[in-house]
C-alpha cells in the first residue's frame, strides 16, 4: 500500500532530507511498515535511519548536521513523552537558528477500531494530551497536525520551507496512527516550487550610510556572533574589514566568524566581568548577526558611539527584553549585505592614509593580544590549566578539523587559543542547554566523514550529553570522533556567577555550594563501555602529550572514538 507514512517518507526524500534521527514508539507501527517496505523495494529511496536511544542526542545530531551542511534533517519521537524529552536540544536549535524537522507521532483518536490504527494498547491513552503541540509552541517557527496523508507531502514542504526561511529554525508536526495508516495516491511534488525565502539585502540608503560612517572612523569596529553560521559570509567581512582597516570583535561566538589570525581579528567577549578596551574605544560600531553584542552592566560601548545593526533576526522576537542603542537597524543577510558595502567602497574615494592608520592600530592590539595568549600557555607546575590543555590539543588540528566547543567555562579560552580560522571549523550549539557536544560530534561527523570531529567539553556539559547513548552510536554507525573533557569537578559556571553577585557572602567560602561532582564519575570509562572508546585520564601535565596522541591514532587510524578526561584544577 502507498500511506501516508510513505508519502511522508517520499517527501523527505523529496526536500533533501538524507538521515531521520529517530526514537521510535507505540506510534510509529505505520512508519515502521513503511520504512520496512522501502528498504525492500528495489528502487525505493528514504531517508537512511538513526537510531537514537536519547531524543537528546536525536535532536542534537540533526542540529550538528544542518549546522555542518545548511540542510535541515528529521528527528522522528514518540508522542508528547519523546516531545518532553526533546526540550533542551529544541531550546538549543531555536535560539541558535537551526533548521529541523520535528515529527512526533499521537495517541490514536479512535478507540472502538473503527479505523486502521486504533487503540490497542493501555499507554494509548495515558499518553494521550489536549495539547501536545503547546509543549513546543514557544521555540518553533511553524506547528501543524497531520489531519490526512492526502496532503502530507505539501505538509513536509512547508514545514521544510519555513525552517530554512530566515530566521531559521525548528519545526513540528505530529501525526497520529490513523492518518499515517491511511492508504493514500502518490503525489507529485516540484521542490523548487518549496524554495526558501530569497535572501533580504541592505536598501540603497543604508547601504550608503554605513559605509560613510565605516570609512569616516577613527576607530570602526564590527561586532558579530553568529554571522559565519554561513561560512560564505566570512570572506565578504574580511574583505570590507581589510579594505577599510577594521577591527572585529567576537561575542559569545556560536561559529567561526572571522579568521583568528588575521591582523584586525580583536578576539573574543564572553562573560568576563570587565569592560572590553577595543569596544570602549570604537567611535562607529557595525553589529551584524548578534543576539548579545555586549553586556550593559559590564561592558558596553562609549555612550557617542555612532552604532549600525544589521541581523537576520533584528527585533529579537523570541526574547521577551532586548535593546542596542542602534542609529538604524536592518534585516539583512549578512553575507549579501557585506558584499553590497565592499561593492559601495569599491567605487568609493577613501582616505588610505587614514585607512593605514586603523590597520597599524589594529594589528599593534592584535600582536599585543597574541603574545598575551602564549605567555599563558603554560602547565601550573604539575597540574594542567585549560589554556595549556587547549594548546596540546591545537598541535592535533589539522585544516580538517572541525571543533565543537561546549566548554562552558571555557568556552573562551578554547577560542582564544585554538585561534581557528578555516570557516566553518568551529561551532557552539547557539543555545544555553547543555549537552549539545556528544549528538552534534554525531551529526558532523555524519556530514563530513572524513574530517577530524573534535567535541571539548566541561565535565558538566559531558553528563548532560547522555555519554552511553552518544558513544554507542557513534560505534554502531561507525563515527569516530575525539572528546576532550575540560574537567574542574563540577559546575564551575553557577559558582563564577554567584561570586559575580556576592564576591564576600557566605558562598564565597562554603566548602560545598552544591555544585560539586565528587565522587568523580569514571567519564572515559563511560564511553569505553557504551561504544568501545579509547578511554584516558589525566591528572598530570605529563601526561597529557601522550593521551592526546594515543586519543588521535584511535580516531585516525583506530576509527573508533576517543574520550580524554583532563583534571584541571578543581572548584
Amino acid at each position: 500500500m502507498h500511506t501516508a507514512s510513505t508519502a511522508f517518507l517520499d517527501a523527505l526524500t523529496t526536500a533533501g532530507v538524507s538521515y531521520v534521527f529517530a526514537n521510535f514508539g507505540s506510534d510509529h507501527p505505520p512508519l515502521l511498515e513503511a520504512i520496512a517496505a522501502a528498504t525492500a523495494t528495489p528502487g525505493s529511496r528514504a531517508p537512511a535511519v538513526i537510531t537514537c536511544p536519547s531524543e537528546m542526542v536525536a535532536m542534537s545530531a540533526a542540529h550538528g548536521y544542518a549546522q555542518a551542511t545548511g540542510r535541515a534533517q528529521a528527528v522522528l519521537v514518540h508522542v508528547e513523552c519523546g516531545t518532553q524529552s526533546l526540550a533542551g536540544a529544541v531550546h538549543n536549535a531555536a535560539k541558535g537558528r537551526i533548521p529541523v524537522l520535528i515529527f512526533a507521532g499521537a495517541s490514536p483518536f479512535t478507540q472502538e477500531g473503527e479505523l486502521r490504527g486504533s487503540r490497542n494498547e493501555f499507554i494509548h491513552w495515558i499518553q494521550d494530551v489536549f495539547d501536545q503541540r503547546g509543549l513546543v509552541r514557544g521555540y518553533v517557527k511553524y506547528e501543524n497536525d497531520v489531519r490526512t496523508g492526502r496532503n502530507i507531502g505539501q505538509l513536509v514542504h512547508r514545514a521544510i520551507q519555513i525552517a530554512h526561511s530566515d530566521p531559521r529554525g525548528p519545526v513540528y508536526l505530529v501525526g497520529p496512527r490513523e492518518v499515517m495508516e491511511e492508504e493514500v495516491p502518490p503525489v507529485a511534488i516540484d521542490p523548487a516550487e518549496w524554495s526558501p525565502v530569497a535572501p533580504p539585502a541592505l536598501p540603497p540608503d543604508g547601504v550608503g550610510a554605513i559605509a560613510a560612517a565605516l570609512a569616516g572612523a577613527r576607530r570602526p569596529l564590527v561586532v558579530t556572533s553568529y554571522l559565519g553560521r554561513n561560512p560564505d559570509a566570512t570572506a565578504p567581512l574580511v574583505r570590507l574589514c581589510r579594505r577599510l582597516g577594521v577591527g572585529v570583535l567576537e561575542s559569545v561566538p556560536s561559529a567561526l566568524n572571522f579568521p583568528a589570525d588575521d591582523p584586525l581579528y580583536q578576539g573574543c567577549q564572553w562573560n568576563e566581568q570587565r569592560p572590553n578596551a577595543v569596544l570602549g574605544a570604537a567611535d562607529v560600531i557595525l553589529v551584524v548577526d548578534s543576539d548579545v553584542p555586549w553586556i550593559p552592566v559590564v561592558n558596553r560601548p562609549r555612550r557617542d558611539a555612532v552604532i549600525y545593526h544589521i541581523d537576520v533576526d533584528p527585533l529579537k522576537h523570541q526574547m521577551p527584553l532586548w535593546h542596542i542603542p542602534a542609529r538604524r537597524t536592518f534585516r539583512a543577510d549578512a553575507a549579501t549585505a557585506l558584499g553590497q558595502l565592499d561593492a559601495h567602497l569599491a567605487a568609493a574615494p577613501l582616505d588610505d592614509a587614514a585607512i593605514a592608520e586603523r590597520r597599524a592600530h589594529y594589528a599593534a592590539l592584535h600582536d599585543r593580544r597574541r603574545v598575551e595568549l602564549a605567555a599563558r600557555e603554560h602547565p601550573a607546575g604539575d597540574a594542567v590549566t585549560p589554556e595549556y590543555l587547549t594548546a596540546c590539543v591545537r598541535r592535533h588540528v589539522d585544516a580538517d578539523t572541525i571543533v565543537l566547543n561546549e566548554g562552558i567555562s571555557s568556552y573562551h579560552t578554547i577560542c582564544d587559543h585554538l585561534g581557528m580560522t578555516r570557516p566553518g571549523s568551529m561551532l557552539a550549539s547557539g543555545g544555553g542547554s547543555l549537552g549539545w557536544n556528544g549528538g552534534a560530534a554525531i551529526g558532523v561527523k555524519l556530514a563530513h566523514p572524513d574530517n577530524t570531529v573534535m567535541a571539548l567539553t566541561g565535565d558538566g556539559s559531558y553528563m548532560f550529553s547522555a555519554p552511553s547513548a552518544v558513544h554507542w552510536m557513534a560505534r554502531r554507525y561507525a563515527l569516530p570522533f575525539l572528546q576532550v573533557i575540560y574537567n574542574n569537578g563540577g559546575w564551575k559556571s553557577p559558582k563564577l556567577s554567584m561570586l559575580a553577585l556576592h564576591p564576600t557572602g557566605h558562598a564565597s567560602s562554603a566548602a560545598d555550594i552544591g555544585v560539586g561532582f565528587a565522587p568523580a564519575p569514571d567519564y572515559a570509562g563511560i564511553a569505553a563501555a557504551a561504544g568501545g572508546a579509547l578511554a584516558r585520564t589525566v591528572t598530570h601535565a605529563g601526561e597529557l602529550d601522550d593521551a592526546l596522541a594515543a586519543a588521535m591514532d584511535a580516531v585516525r587510524r583506530e576509527r573508533r572514538c576517543a574520550v580524554v578526561d583532563v583534571k584541571l584544577p578543581q572548584l
